[in-house]
This record gives structure tokens, sequence and C-alpha cells, in this order.
């Protein structure tokens, strides 16, 4: 079963500083329809103008993974981690028991623009964590890069939940395929250019929600770059 989440269907909250695009229900946005996805419960495109961000906030029992497109993500939290990221960048944060952090734009001249995506874990808890990596933009093109997993493998970054999320950018003539254990949800998320995902066509900021297939086929991609989530029920 297909579900497509168009781009102008998302929840929008401008703030100035910030215009965020919300594909599932989050903070004064509410849909009964898009509540979440398996684990998969906050996808936010986020821009925030220059020197701008959000301040020292706290979190508990979430999995938030940050997907720098463009521009410097300043990031601090209460477990002593300061670091900015750039595109190819992405920032794992656990919050387990409890952590406070910020996350600001780290230039007074250009502007940030990134996903902010939660993941529910399946431990409580625990201490929290933070981790960063780098996935250059070539060990994504032409293929499905895993850039976050329950394991840790292949260089990814660990997340406290039996999921995975897959980065790809994809031009004119490549495509991709991902098989799907029985059981198991896929959600792919378009962040730039147009594919067509188990035929059906996405256009930037589109996303498809996958349940029971066996699995998702990428085709007829024109510069797409998207994330593609493997999930359990």
């Amino acid at each position: 079963m297909l579900q497509i989440r168009h781009s102008e269907e998302r929840g929008a909250a401008n703030h100035g500083w910030l215009n965020s695009h919300h594909s599932f229900s989050f903070g004064s946005y509410h849909d009964p329809l898009h509540m979440g996805f398996g684990p998969l419960l906050v996808i936010n495109e986020d821009r925030v103008t220059p020197g701008q961000g959000f301040g020292t906030h706290g979190h508990r029992d979430m999995e938030i993974i940050s997907y720098v497109l463009d521009g410097a993500l300043e990031h601090k939290d209460s477990m002593g981690t300061g670091s900015v990221l750039h595109y190819g960048d992405v920032q794992r944060m656990s919050a387990g028991s409890g952590v406070r952090h910020s996350e600001f734009n780290n230039s007074n001249t250009d502007g940030l623009h990134f996903l902010q995506i939660w993941i529910q874990p399946n431990v409580t808890g625990i201490p929290p964590s933070y981790e960063e990596k780098h996935f250059s933009p070539d060990s994504k093109r032409g293929k499905l890069r895993l850039i976050a997993s329950g394991d840790g493998r292949q260089g990814s970054v660990l997340i406290h939940q039996n999921a995975a999320i897959y980065a790809s950018i994809l031009q004119e003539g490549e495509q991709a395929e991902h098989a799907l254990e029985e059981g198991r949800l896929a959600y792919v998320h378009l962040i730039r250019g147009s594919l067509v995902v188990n035929g059906t066509p996405l256009k930037a900021g589109d996303a498809l929600k996958l349940t029971q297939e066996a699995s998702v086929s990428i085709t007829q991609a024109e510069d797409a770059e998207f994330l593609l989530f493997d999930l359990p029920n």
C-alpha cells in the first residue's frame, strides 16, 4: 500500500527567523492522519536565518538526527559537546534520560537549511549520547548509502531503534532498489529533484509511505537527493 505526502500539504510554521515545514504533527500543527509512521515521529525541514536558532531546551527518550543540506549548523549540549556541521554531516543525539541542547545558524550572512528527524527509541532511560559523521556526496551518488542504523554497521551513526536510514543522490538514468523484510515499513522523503517510487512520481518535499510492500523501487530520477527509512511496524 502506498500513500503520498505532498510537499504543499505539510504543516507550515514561519517565525521570521525560522521557516519550517512539518511532515508529521509537531508543535501547534496537528494532523490526525500524520502522527508519525512506525517509530518515525518527526521530519521538519528547517530554514534558519543568519545568526539565529533554537535556544537551549530539553529532550528525553528520543533519537534526534540532523541532516544538513546547506549552511552551518552549530550544536551545543549539556554533555559538553560542541560542533559545527555542514553539508554531508549527519548528527545523532540520543536524549535518553535527559539532555539540553541548542542549535544555531553559525553564519551571520548565510542561511541554514537542514532536516530535523526524530525517531522513538526502543529503549528508555539510557545515558544521553552524541555522534556525528560525514558522508560525502560521492558516497551517496548512484546508490543507497546507509547513514544511520540500530547497530552502526557500514560506518553509519548508531540509533537506538531497529531502523535504518539511507541517503542517495541519483541522476538521470540511475535507479535504486531496496528489499523489505516481511512486516517492515518504508518511508521515502525527497529532498531535491524528482523521481518515481514504486510507480508514484515525487517532487521536492514530497514523501511516500510504503506498507506491505516487498521492496522499494526508485526510478526516473532527475537531480534527486532523498532519504529512505526502513522501519519496524
